[in-house]
């Protein structure tokens, strides 16, 4: 298929699991937000509690695991909004199509590295569960649960990574795909409900 400017098209259901993705890790995204919240509670109890009460043995490391939550479900969604570091002193001055296939082939590296992680990690949750993994603090909390959200996290920027790659393989082809992302949206008159929105991605996405 081509569009109306003679260009081909990439094939639908790329383009509908570029769309998902990114809606996908938006909202995790935003959701984990909220983690940070969860964190100074956490910290606020822990120095209320060393003033007035015992002090708890589980309020330094809860907060370090909010924090991995916080950090790990939202990196996809800083991949999305372009906020990860990057050397811009040539890449800017490139044209559109140039730093999408410099994307492309990092990209692939970077597949593979997060594919790694996924893999590693479902072996490392899998013998959290068979022995009943437990942290070697004074409190002693299984590490499965913690383990997940690290793998839950890797697989969202493996997923965000293949997304990427398709956007620049469609930029290269000279048909970048479009920058909707949906979200949803809670209100008064309708509930809540998905709704099409145009985030703005990163500059070479589509650019």
């Amino acid at each position: 298929m081509r569009d109306r400017q003679g260009r081909p098209d990439m094939p639908r259901f790329l383009v509908r699991f570029v769309h998902a993705v990114d809606s996908v890790n938006y909202m995790i995204g935003r959701a984990a937000m909220y983690l940070l919240f969860a964190m100074f509670a956490v910290l606020v109890w822990s120095i209320v509690a060393k003033i007035f009460f015992r002090p708890p043995l589980w309020s330094m490391e809860m907060t370090e695991y909010f924090f991995v939550g916080y950090y790990l479900l939202g990196g996809a969604y800083s991949l999305i909004l372009g906020a990860n570091v990057r050397m811009d002193l040539l890449y800017t001055r490139w044209s559109p199509r140039k730093r999408a296939t410099i994307n492309a082939i990092t990209g692939l590296g970077l597949i593979f590295f997060l594919a790694v992680i996924v893999f590693g990690g479902i072996g490392a949750v899998i013998y959290a569960f068979e022995y009943g993994q437990r942290s070697s603090s004074a409190w002693r909390p299984y590490l499965a649960p913690i383990k997940i959200v690290v793998c839950i996290g890797a697989f969202q920027m493996l997923m965000q990574s293949i997304s990427f790659f398709i956007r620049d393989i469609a930029t290269i082809r000279g048909a970048p795909i479009s920058q909707e992302i949906a979200v949803l949206r809670l209100s008064l008159r309708n509930g809540l409900h998905l709704v099409r929105d145009k985030v703005r991605l990163d500059v070479e996405l589509g650019a």
